[in-house]
C-alpha cells in the first residue's frame, strides 16, 4: 500500500488496513501453528481471524464496496466472492478443530488468497475509494463502522505493534 495517495489520512480506512495488519499477524502465526501439526491452536487462531474480520468485512461489504460498485463493477464483485470463500473455510473451526484431513491445507490455501485480497483492497480500492467517495459515502461507511464495530481487543492491540513488519511481510508474501 502507497502511503502517498492519502487514503490512510481517513479513519475507516486507517481502522481497515489495521485489521489487515492483525490478520496478517495471526495467519503468519497459523502457518507455524499448522507447520507443527498444532491444529487445535490454529483452529484457535483461525476463530480470532473470522472475528476480526466479521466487523471489518462488513464495513467493506455494506459501507465502502456498494458506493464503489457502480465505478468497479467487477472489482468489487470478485472481492465479495473471495470474502464469501474465505469465510467459508475459516467457518469451518468455527467450535473446534475440523475433523476433514484436507483443512489444514485448504487453510493454508486460503490464507494465500486472503494476502492476496488484502493487496487488491489496500492498493487498488483504498485509494481508489479517494476519487469515489465525497464526504456523505464516507458519512455512510462511518455509521456502517459504527453499527457493526470494531476488531476484538486482542487483535487490535497485537496489530499496532507488527504493522510495519506485516505489511513488508505481506509485499513479499512471506507470510
Amino acid at each position: 500500500m502507497c502511503e502517498y495517495c492519502g487514503c490512510q489520512q481517513i479513519p475507516v480506512i486507517s481502522e481497515l488496513t489495521r485489521e489487515h495488519d492483525a490478520v496478517i499477524a495471526q495467519f503468519a502465526l497459523v502457518r507455524q501453528q499448522v507447520g507443527r501439526g498444532e491444529l487445535a491452536a490454529a483452529a484457535d487462531s483461525s476463530r480470532r481471524i473470522a472475528a476480526l474480520l466479521g466487523p471489518h468485512t462488513a464495513v467493506e461489504e455494506q459501507g465502502l464496496f456498494p458506493l464503489m460498485a457502480d465505478e468497479f463493477p467487477d472489482h468489487i464483485e470478485a472481492l465479495q466472492q473471495e470474502h464469501r470463500q474465505i469465510h467459508t473455510v475459516l467457518a469451518e473451526s468455527r467450535h473446534l478443530v475440523p475433523g476433514d484431513p484436507s483443512w489444514p491445507a485448504r487453510l493454508m490455501e486460503t490464507f494465500e488468497l486472503l494476502r492476496e485480497h488484502i493487496l487488491k483492497e489496500q492498493d487498488g480500492v483504498f485509494p481508489a475509494s479517494l476519487s469515489v467517495l465525497d464526504g456523505d459515502g464516507w458519512a455512510r461507511v462511518e455509521d456502517v463502522r459504527a453499527r457493526v464495530g470494531s476488531a476484538p481487543p486482542f487483535e487490535r492491540d497485537h496489530q499496532h505493534a507488527h504493522s510495519h513488519a506485516h505489511r513488508a511481510a505481506l509485499s513479499e508474501g512471506d507470510t
